[in-house]
């Protein structure tokens, strides 16, 4: 059984989402493992335009079996309809498709499960075996075991909920990276521009403890 874990990055450097996911991932193959005669293995795609600092980036990830880019102009702003379209061509090759539940996990995702024609176990907090995940419902007040029967598992990472995985000092020895001649021309959707609000703090799906109050707080002094 082949794992698959699609990279989320800037065209420069690996998200810190994705570098969670791996995390999990890593559970998961381990469980596979545990589970099946076979050896398991993780593959990471990378898709987008001029990405190979991220690829080489990604050579440094313990854990990973090989590299896969897909580069090319069309693949530039990363939107769904098209690369979620090169995902699903690329699943079947895969028992397990995986992504980070960030806004992009969640636009591409969907679109993967539905074009295989699969189920989708979203937003997981915990990896339980090969075909059982924990993740929350009912705005996170109840956690659901889910076991999936579908042939392939498209699986998307509370980041929040696992640590990030280590970039090594060198690259893995062994690990090989192969390029995807594929592009998939986007005729829906036309990028227009990316308005990215910075702040000195963790995003708000990735921090690992968030503080709220309401009115009965009283005042910003009063969560000492």
């Amino acid at each position: 059984m082949a794992i698959l874990l699609i990279a989320e990055h800037d065209n420069q450097t690996l998200s810190v989402d994705t570098m969670r996911a791996m995390t999990a991932v890593k559970q998961l193959a381990s469980h596979i493992e545990d589970n099946q005669t076979e050896n398991s293995h993780i593959d990471l795609l990378i898709i987008g335009e001029n990405c190979q600092p991220v690829a080489e980036q990604a050579t440094h990830l313990m854990g990973l079996h090989q590299v896969l880019i897909a580069e090319d102009a069309v693949y530039a702003h990363q939107l769904a309809e098209n690369t979620s379209a090169l995902i699903t061509e690329m699943a079947t090759r895969y028992s397990h498709v995986v992504m980070a539940a960030t806004t992009s996990g969640k636009n591409m995702l969907p679109r993967v499960a539905a074009l295989l024609d699969v189920g989708m176990l979203s937003d997981v907090v915990a990896i339980e075996s090969d075909d059982t995940v924990v993740r929350p419902i009912y705005a996170g007040n109840v956690l659901a075991r889910v076991k999936s029967s579908d042939p392939i598992k498209v699986i998307s990472i509370r980041s929040s909920a696992f640590d990030a995985a280590v970039l090594e000092a060198t690259a893995t020895e062994g690990m090989t990276c192969a390029s995807i001649d594929r592009a998939i021309p986007n005729d829906h959707t036309v990028f227009i521009s990316r308005e990215v609000t910075e702040s000195e703090r963790p995003d708000l799906s990735a921090a690992r403890v968030v503080v709220s109050g309401g009115r009965g707080v009283g005042s910003q002094a009063q969560f000492a």
